[in-house]
């Protein structure tokens, strides 16, 4: 009997995004062909091109997949019933600084890697990067939003701008410590945060 799975979530599709990420994440997009990304995934290129009609759609599907299973992931912090909204915005902005740290990041860094380079490079992976930080822009509202209303946080600018000064802080920061190879970055953005979000100690 024929398997009745989709294209779409084919193991081999799903291994070719993730080895394409996690290449990507270290070297750029540019910089990466389609030949390096199937060597390393083991897959012949008859198969890239049966799941993406080309390396922009690769690219956007790319960027997709990431964007859902990081936004998975903040979910289950900024969602934990057991913790104040403030207590879940630090936790969340604290996993950042130590995801984001000097090591190899093994394909969780694609916001701070590829931003730029890609909405330069192609309209639907430039659409795919607003729709995945705009999901997490989100939900730092949201978050934000119950933390004023359970009084955790003194903050009174409203959520969403304040969640997209946030956002817009801890991705300078990423590139600088990237620059300066040095966490220090980091530690003036939690600080910055704190002082924005005012949580109640």
């Amino acid at each position: 009997m024929a398997s009745t799975s989709s294209p779409d979530h084919s193991p081999v599709r799903a291994d070719i995004l993730a080895v394409g990420q996690r290449i990507m994440a270290s070297k750029g997009y540019s910089a990466v062909g389609i030949n390096e990304i199937l060597g390393s995934a083991g897959v012949p290129k008859g198969s890239f091109y049966h799941y993406f009609g080309s390396k922009d759609a690769f690219g956007q599907a790319m960027l997709d997949a990431y964007f859902a299973q990081y936004l998975t992931e903040m979910e289950d912090t900024l969602g934990r019933p057991d913790r104040t909204a403030a207590e879940r915005l630090m936790a969340y902005f604290e996993g950042w600084r130590e995801g984001q740290s000097l090591s190899e990041c093994q394909g969780k860094c694609l916001a701070v890697k590829l931003g730029a380079e890609v909405a330069d490079l192609s309209e639907a992976m430039r659409d795919a990067m607003q729709r995945g930080t705009s999901g997490i822009v989100a939900r730092l509202a949201q978050t934000i939003a119950a933390g004023q209303a359970d009084r955790s946080l003194a903050a009174l600018t409203p959520p969403a701008a304040l969640a997209e000064s946030l956002y817009q802080l801890w991705l300078g920061a990423s590139v600088l410590a990237k620059v300066a190879r040095h966490p220090r970055p980091f530690d003036a953005a939690l600080a910055t945060t704190r002082q924005l979000l005012q949580p109640a100690h």
